[in-house]
Order: structure tokens, then C-alpha cells, then sequence
């Protein structure tokens, strides 16, 4: 009665109080008492939800018809878990409203299968963010060996450059829109490219409305409604054959990390690497005229063992390095791999090694 006059739970919880209801006391054998005391809210949504009291019975996950009387009329009961779902459901879409995850509910694989947001967390307190494949949570027990785990920030980056390249061709608003006056495509051309100026990463996501990922390649649509409200003009304007493109991509693993690689990104500048590298160079050439690890360390204001770690970009083959410099490099080819690991002095063998990066 409460629930149906007031609508939630926190409000039928002060009702409760007022009218001094309080569980039911309990004696166990050795004397002490339990219970007694006023309903919480998760004692008082176990109540609302329990189907005992519509005649029914649950098994696990399954309700069945019990054989005992219902002292709550079951078309009653089932407005009232209507009603506690619809108002769970707010709560989740405000929730949402709010989200760090742009893409949720846009991300699909191969096998229609829905990604979702999930994060974890590092011994530091860190939070990553991830998307993950739903049957790795609905099937926790199974193994899934062709499901997803992508890093949330990395996607979500590659996505809207995607959707910032594309607003931007030249020829995309030629297409895109079904005017035929020159005027008014060009029109639309400069609104979406105000729009990708202004906008962030987010806002960018916003125009996407559904990303399909398999084996080294990833679909991307845009939302027609969104592309519209860009350009300011109609949904019915929009040419829909032209909104989806696939791209090729790769993930690249490096440590614990996955980077996803589009065959069409534009090259990503290592500036550490680059200056290890010409550091590697001046420390080679001082070692060359005499001085000693310790006397190159004092005069950089660097440690001995660094300059150890590094001297080996010193031996870089000339193509390695001009990659570097292009930021063509392999992704795991980076200052902190040159810590761990010893660079060999033979070209060939440079080559090689950097391939399986």
C-alpha cells in the first residue's frame, strides 16, 4: 500500500518509521533476540519482490506457481514489479547520462554480440577503463577466446578521429546529403566542419551510431539524426548509403597494454625516443673521444646505468631510424623496451627483432 501511494522505496522507508513498523523479533535457542528493529530499504525491496506472497515460488532465477493461497492479488504484485523496474531503469539511464564511456551501447562484434563498459583498477588506485565482450560477463564461467577487451580511451580516441577525417573530406558532403545545389552542399560542408573545430572527443562520438569490430577490421556508422543536427538540415537530407565505412585496423600488444593500430591513423611522433636516440649519439661520441660512463653521467646530470641502457640506439640502422623520425616505428619500440631488453649491433638482426614488436 505504501509503495503504490509514494512510489519509492526511501519515501515508504520513512513512512515505516513513522508508523513505528518494525521486522519481526526473533529468539534463537541460545537466548539472544534478533530482529525487532525498523526496515531498512533492502529489507523493504525484498518484501515488494518476494513472490511467495502472490502465490508463487522461485527457484534460482525461474518463479513457478506455488501451491499455496496468494495473500497479495498477483495482478497487483506484477504492477508493482513493473513499477520497481521502470524506476530502477531511470536510475540506470541517469546513471548513464553521466557515463565516461561515450561508446556504450554502439559497440558490436562480428557475432551481433553488444560490448560494454567495465574498468579495473591498478594496486595504485588508478582507474582503466575498458570494453569488454557481454558473454564474457553473462558466461563468466566459459571460456570466450575470440571475445573483446579493448582499452576504453584508446577506442574511443580512434573512433572520433575517424568521424573528424571523414567530416572533413572534401567529397564527404558532396555525398553525404541528397541536395543537389552546390550552394547549399558547400553550406553543409562548412556546418560539419564548425562542428568538428568545436567539438571534442565526446562530441565526435556523439555522430557515431554504431561501431562493428572483427578481425582486423572495424565498421563505422554514423547516426543520420546526429549528422543532420550538424549540418543543420533535415534527417530526411541525408544520403543513408554513404554514412558506413570499414577500415582496417590491428591491436598491437605491448606488456599488458593493447593499442589499436588504424592502417589509416596518422603517424604518431615518439619525441622520448627521438631524444634517447640523439642523446645515444652525443654519449657514443663522447665515449669515442675518451671520457667514461661515470664522467658522461656527471657532466649530463644522468645516472651510469641509463646511459648503459641506451647507448645501443647509438647502432640504430638508418632506416629504423628514419622511421622513428616518421613514426612509422613498431609500436612496442619505445625508450622504456630499450630499458628491458639489449638492442643487437647488426643491422639484419635490428630489423628482425623490431618486426616482432
Amino acid at each position: 500500500d505504501l509503495y503504490e501511494q509514494h512510489g519509492t522505496l526511501r519515501t515508504v522507508k520513512e513512512e515505516a518509521n513513522r508508523l513505528g513498523l518494525r521486522s519481526r523479533r526473533r529468539m534463537v535457542e541460545s537466548g539472544r533476540v534478533t530482529g525487532g528493529g525498523p526496515f531498512d530499504r533492502g529489507h523493504i525491496h525484498h518484501i515488494l519482490t518476494n513472490p511467495l506472497y502472490a502465490g508463487r515460488i522461485r527457484h534460482r532465477d525461474r518463479v513457478f506457481d506455488g501451491q499455496h493461497p496468494a495473500i497479495i492479488d498477483p495482478e497487483r504484485w506484477e504492477e508493482i514489479q513493473q513499477r520497481l523496474q521502470d524506476g530502477a531503469s531511470t536510475r540506470r539511464q541517469k546513471k548513464r547520462d553521466g557515463t565516461t564511456s561515450p561508446l556504450c551501447g554502439k559497440l558490436f562484434d562480428e557475432t551481433g554480440d553488444r560490448l560494454t563498459p567495465t574498468h579495473s583498477k591498478t594496486r595504485h588506485g588508478t582507474r582503466l577503463r575498458y570494453y569488454i565482450s557481454r558473454r564474457l560477463v553473462a558466461e563468466a564461467g566459459r571460456a570466450h577466446p575470440d571475445a573483446w577487451r579493448l582499452p576504453a580511451a584508446g577506442l574511443e580516441q580512434r573512433v572520433a578521429e575517424i568521424v573528424r577525417v571523414r567530416l572533413k573530406e572534401p567529397g564527404f558532403a558532396a555525398t553525404a546529403f541528397n541536395d543537389s545545389a552546390a550552394d547549399t552542399i558547400s553550406r553543409r560542408g562548412l556546418a560539419l566542419g564548425d562542428h568538428v573545430t568545436r567539438g571534442d572527443c565526446a562530441t565526435l562520438l556523439g555522430i557515431v551510431e554504431r561501431v562493428i569490430l572483427a578481425p582486423g577490421e572495424m565498421t563505422v556508422c554514423l547516426s543520420s539524426n546526429a549528422l543532420a543536427n550538424a549540418a543543420k538540415c533535415e534527417p530526411g537530407n541525408i544520403n543513408e548509403g554513404s554514412l558506413a565505412r570499414t577500415y582496417p585496423f590491428q591491436l598491437r600488444k605491448r606488456g599488458v597494454e593493447t593499442r589499436i593500430i588504424l592502417a589509416e591513423a596518422p603517424a604518431e611522433i615518439d619525441e622520448t625516443l627521438i631524444r634517447n636516440i640523439a642523446r645515444a649519439h652525443h654519449w657514443f661520441e663522447a665515449i669515442k673521444s675518451g671520457k667514461t660512463f661515470s664522467e658522461i653521467a656527471a657532466a649530463d646530470g644522468t645516472h651510469k646505468s641509463r646511459i648503459q641502457q641506451m647507448i645501443g640506439l647509438a647502432f640504430l640502422a638508418p632506416d629504423i631510424i628514419r622511421d622513428v623520425l616518421e613514426g612509422k616505428q613498431p609500436v612496442g619500440f619505445t625508450s622504456e623496451w630499450c630499458v628491458r631488453h639489449n638492442l643487437p649491433v647488426d643491422w639484419t638482426q635490428q630489423r628482425l627483432l623490431l618486426a616482432t614488436l
